[in-house]
């Protein structure tokens, strides 16, 4: 199923708070687009494209190591990968611990990327490799409905106390899987104090999108049982069903 542009026209009915983001990976320089006329981490970036702003960044926009580390634009200076830093900050209680994030964290192979575009969503003009929404539990009950109305997928989310750019951007990126986490946890966007806290930020693969999109069409955002009569109707179901 290719990219429908028009389809997320049905992310409109969320009425989000913030405009949901497209962000894309490419190697090749973007030559409808402008530079990000600043340094600021990854997290930073996705901000700033929720408040309007469509640009691309490149390894010299980048204010966090993290965040250049997990897009394989730059190495990562050893004191970092040893836990030093971890520690010093009192996040970990050793090195020993704030280095085990390291062998987990997703990153995408050098090489790979060299520009990174966000757009927020009524200046998208791209396919998505990642569409990420701030969405609040009520709209990312919906979206992970979504998620499994066709599939019957389960819905998981992955974390880590640091390098939260790394889960929200690139590992739906290498793994194809719908992710989400809720704003308030993590380190870096906690410090830098980014997003409402009790949100989820919701970032879907481009390979689960067109589904996605297919089921918000077609399923029911408010299912017979969470109307006002659902114990009723659920009763009736039983009952029809010949259930005890």
């Amino acid at each position: 199923m290719g990219f429908d542009r028009a389809g997320l026209e049905v992310f409109e009915r969320f009425n989000f708070d913030r405009p949901p983001v497209g962000v894309k990976f490419v190697s090749e320089l973007p030559d409808s687009m402008d530079r990000l006329n600043d340094k600021m981490a990854l997290c930073e970036m996705l901000k700033r494209a929720q408040e309007g702003h469509a640009f691309y960044g490149d390894s010299d926009n980048h204010a966090c190591g993290a965040g250049a580390y997990v897009l394989g634009l730059k190495d990562i200076q050893e004191r970092y990968l040893n836990g030093e830093f971890g520690a010093a900050l009192g996040i970990f209680d050793s090195p020993r611990a704030a280095s085990r994030v390291y062998h987990y964290t997703p990153r995408i192979a050098r090489g790979v990327v060299k520009y990174v575009l966000f757009a927020p969503f009524e200046k998208l003009k791209y396919e998505p490799d990642v569409f990420i929404c701030l969405a609040r539990p009520d709209q990312t009950e919906i979206l992970l409905r979504a998620l499994s109305y066709r599939t019957g997928q389960m819905w998981t989310s992955r974390y880590s106390p640091v390098i939260g750019c790394a889960w929200i951007l690139v590992h739906p990126y290498l793994s194809g899987e719908l992710n989400y986490s809720v704003t308030g946890l993590g380190h870096g966007m906690k410090r830098r104090k980014l997003f409402p806290q009790g949100y989820q930020l919701v970032a879907i693969p481009f390979d689960r999108l067109p589904s996605m999109i297919l089921s918000l069409k077609e399923m029911p955002w408010t299912p017979p049982a969470y109307q006002p009569d659902g114990f009723d109707f659920v009763k009736r179901v039983i009952d029809e069903l010949g259930l005890e």
